[in-house]
């Protein structure tokens, strides 16, 4: 039987041997997708995220916003013209096109508490 040489994907300097393995390397974690969730129909400034998010660590939080910003999913806007500043997130439009995606993984949660709860 021959073997097929696998093929990598390649993205901003990372391998990944397929698709879903990308996306997850992108999107994966406990709180990316968490925090994808909460900006996908507003813009919100990094306390009304650590509110909504009270058990992630200022550091974690501050570390997965970095990577998604990295990524192009999230801009980070900051406001310096007069105190006290003012930073705020929103999904940039690559982040946008997540939308279904992070959708179908909040529905899928509600769909798991309500067969729970049967």
């Amino acid at each position: 039987m021959e073997q097929t040489a696998l093929k990598m994907l390649r993205y901003k300097g990372k391998e990944y041997p397929c698709c879903t393995s990308l996306t997850m390397g992108i999107i994966g974690g406990k709180w990316k997708t968490v925090i994808l969730y909460h900006l996908l129909h507003e813009t919100l400034r990094y306390n009304e995220l650590r509110k909504l998010m009270p058990n992630v660590t200022e550091r974690t939080l501050s570390l997965q916003l970095k990577a998604l910003e990295d990524d192009g999913l999230v801009i980070r806007k900051v406001y310096t013209s007069k105190p006290p500043l003012k930073v705020e997130y929103s999904l940039t439009d690559f982040g946008k096109t997540l939308t279904p995606l992070i959708q179908s993984i909040a529905d899928w949660g509600d769909f798991v508490v309500k067969q729970a709860a049967q």
